[in-house]
Order: structure tokens, then C-alpha cells, then sequence
């Protein structure tokens, strides 16, 4: 993102809250790898600015055992985006993060608004349609931020975490998500537990 549409100072103080030992996957490079994505969609979304800074601050702040991070990261956002642009830029990236806690759309939302929150969440999970180094890196980043679960508990949650992905009818929202990850993502899931399953 360029400093055109948020200031260079913030982007930094973004970028370092993402930084830490804890950070397994939910490091920078992840926002980063949203955004590479952007080009394919932007000409789709109605407040393209808004997906861009939800992309940047919906892990900002990240702590694997706490259940409010999403909430967190919504309430951070406001702040650090309050006056830097337009209140409803400002309240949609709210909403789109918060979203993630439950990848879900809420029923109340505008057309438009459901369906650059449907674009960014099918973003959220890309992922899992990753190349099989990539998917295999996300895993083992996944396992460093709960590197104090033993491995045998870690294993069956992970397992099972996947297995109610792969038991959703589709795991992508969007038409782009629907044809752009569905089958590469079921691929990797299936892998993945199979090799969680067998130890």
C-alpha cells in the first residue's frame, strides 16, 4: 500500500504489530499476501479502501488463546484510522474485521457491503488453496503459536479444526473465492488431515 492512502508513520507502526516471537503465520507477511491479491478484485469491491485497511489491522493484534482478538483488532482500527479516513471507509473496515471472528456476513448488510465482505473473507482463507510448500509453511506457522499444546492434543484440535472446514458446503463465499481456491483448498485440507490424523 502507498503512502498516499495512509501515512508512512502508520503503515510502520502497523507492520511492527505484527511483529513478535508469538507470530507464527499471523506475521506480516500475511496482510502482505492479501494484498497481492488485491489487483484481481479491486476493480469488484465498492470501498476498495476500506478491504485494504482490513487487510492491514484484522490480526493486529493476535494472541492464540484469547477469543477477543478480532474484537481487539476492530476497537485498535478505529483508533489508528479515526480522522485518516472517511467514517464510512472507517465503519465498514470495522465491520469486515469483526467479521472474521466468525467468517461469516451478517444478514443486515448492504448488497455491496456483503459482497466486498464475501471477497475479503474468501481472501482470509486463500491460504488454504495454497501451493503445498506454502500450505505446509502456514501449518507449521500455525503450530508455533500454540508450540506449548502438546503435540497429541494439537494434533486432534488441528484435525478436527480442518475436518469443519472441509465439511462446509463451500469454504469460499465469493464467485472469485468459489472458483479461484475451492478445489485447491480441499486438496491441501484432506492432505493436511490425513497427516495430523496418522501422526
Amino acid at each position: 500500500m502507498s503512502s498516499d492512502v495512509l501515512p508512512e508513520a502508520l503503515l510502520d507502526h502497523i507492520r511492527d504489530l505484527h511483529s513478535g516471537p508469538d507470530r507464527g503465520y499471523h506475521g506480516w507477511t500475511h496482510p502482505l499476501a492479501l494484498l497481492a491479491l488485491l489487483p484481481e478484485v479491486e476493480d469488484q469491491l465498492t470501498d476498495a479502501l476500506a478491504v485494504r485497511c482490513a487487510i492491514l489491522l484484522h490480526d493486529a493484534i493476535y494472541e492464540p488463546r484469547r477469543a477477543d482478538n478480532e474484537t481487539r483488532s476492530a476497537e485498535l482500527a478505529r483508533e489508528l484510522l479515526h480522522g485518516v479516513i472517511a467514517q464510512a471507509s472507517l465503519d465498514r473496515t470495522i465491520a469486515l474485521i469483526e467479521a472474521t471472528k466468525a467468517h461469516a456476513i451478517p444478514a443486515n448488510l448492504s448488497p455491496d457491503d456483503a459482497a466486498d465482505m464475501a471477497i475479503f473473507l474468501d481472501m482470509d482463507l486463500s491460504i488454504l488453496a495454497a501451493s503445498e510448500e506454502a500450505f505446509d509453511a502456514y501449518e507449521a506457522g500455525v503450530r508455533h503459536e500454540y508450540r506449548e499444546v502438546p503435540d497429541t492434543l494439537f494434533r486432534a484440535g488441528r484435525a478436527a479444526i480442518l475436518e469443519s472446514f472441509l465439511d462446509r458446503d463451500r469454504l469460499y463465499m465469493s464467485p472469485w473465492g468459489l472458483e479461484r481456491f475451492e478445489s485447491g483448498a480441499r486438496l491441501n485440507l484432506r492432505r493436511s488431515i490425513n497427516a495430523l490424523r496418522s501422526g
